[in-house]
């Protein structure tokens, strides 16, 4: 476990969602939030989603967080301790705009967040990742990317505009190259860094499983570079759009680069495929990504990220569950759990903190029992 911490001891949500204003004071312990289904419970962990740079875990937009009719934003304020020093951060939106972020009564980027602060995150809707479109799987390894390379998001973000730039010139048929070179090459370098950036996360993730003894099994990964391959390096893929842009040109849209990788999954033990996995299986094995990439992150960073775990207790058995927090106290991170009773937390005992969360006329109350 690591002798420095990362976990919130302050967070207050205003017009957040169906908090109209929450107050919430904790220390560095798990938290485990019950109370009944709608009462709130995952908007308080999208709220400290929301101390990572991006959209948060439900991915809204800013507009969509606002609590309705009476408010036309919301503000997030937390008390963050990251390892040796203690952060006062404040996100919020007004109108629908972009969110904005101030990081001790200052002005920041959102990539600022991710210096900081380390956040992950497991809900149910990734019950599905072996199983549905790359797009999901590929936000998941950006994910655990990111929470490596703070810079990830700005570098990704760079990508998708230049490649929507030149897929607007595919579309409209434009064969003058000199329209392309610029973006190209653009799209080659941060091409090129988003692709040595998932290779470096999945790096952290094969040592962490290999060094670690755990009740979850192993996960081999595998970035797949789609169709058409990833070449090594900027000029490679640089090259690579040029000469595939004929290509491209009768497609209408750019079909080499990171955008069209995809992550496959093994279980290790049994060599086989994620996706052939039953529901039991798949769930335990992105538990144990969880906890690798947490323990990747405790070992490079300094300190065991914030776990978000959103009713994880509800799909698995009573010794897995055990399990589970057995390692989140090993590994001493504060993990914010939800559940709709407190029996699901009972193997955690005082090692944990407990708030319940209920409808009280229309709006959420947090309270500790």
């Amino acid at each position: 476990m690591s002798n420095l911490t990362l976990s919130l001891s302050a967070l207050t949500l205003s017009h957040f969602r169906s908090h109209k204003v929450a107050r919430i004071s904790v220390d560095a312990r798990p938290v485990a939030i019950h109370g009944p289904n709608g009462a709130g419970k995952t908007n308080i962990l999208e709220a400290v989603s929301l101390l990572s740079p991006g959209r948060g875990l439900r991915r809204s937009s800013a507009d969509d967080m606002t609590r309705r009719p009476e408010a036309v934003g919301w503000k997030i304020s937390a008390v963050l301790h990251s390892l040796q020093h203690v952060h006062e951060v404040e996100t919020w939106s007004e109108n629908g705009a972009a969110r904005q972020v101030r990081i001790d009564d200052k002005a920041a980027a959102q990539t600022a967040l991710g210096r900081i602060a380390r956040v992950l995150w497991l809900i149910p809707s990734m019950d599905r990742l072996w199983i549905e479109g790359a797009e999901g799987r590929r936000r998941f390894l950006d994910r655990m990317t990111l929470s490596f390379v703070p810079d990830h998001a700005q570098v990704s973000l760079e990508y998708e505009k230049a490649m929507r730039e030149r897929n607007r010139l595919l579309k409209d048929m434009v064969r003058d190259p000199h329209w392309y070179s610029a973006l190209e090459t653009r799209m080659a370098e941060t091409g090129a860094a988003i692709h040595a950036n998932r290779l470096h996360a999945l790096d952290e993730l094969a040592q962490a499983q290999g060094d670690a003894s755990t009740a979850f099994p192993a996960a081999d990964l595998v970035l797949e570079p789609g169709e058409l391959g990833m070449p090594d390096g900027a000029d490679g893929l640089r090259a690579a759009l040029t000469d595939n842009r004929a290509r491209d040109l009768g497609a209408g849209r750019t079909l080499i680069g990171p955008h069209r990788a995809d992550l496959f999954g093994i279980y290790a033990a049994k060599g086989v495929p994620a996706k052939d996995c039953s529901t039991g299986e798949q769930k335990a094995l992105l538990v144990s990504l969880i906890l690798a990439n947490a323990r990747a992150l405790a070992r490079e960073f300094g300190a065991p990220p914030l776990l978000l775990l959103d009713e994880v207790g509800a799909h698995l058995d009573t010794d897995r569950r055990a399990a589970l927090y057995d390692e989140i106290s090993t590994l001493g991170a504060q993990a914010w759990m939800t559940g709709t009773g407190p029996e699901l937390f009972d193997t955690m005992g005082t090692r944990a903190q407990y708030l319940h969360v209920s409808d009280v006329d229309g709006a959420s109350v947090v309270a500790r029992p």
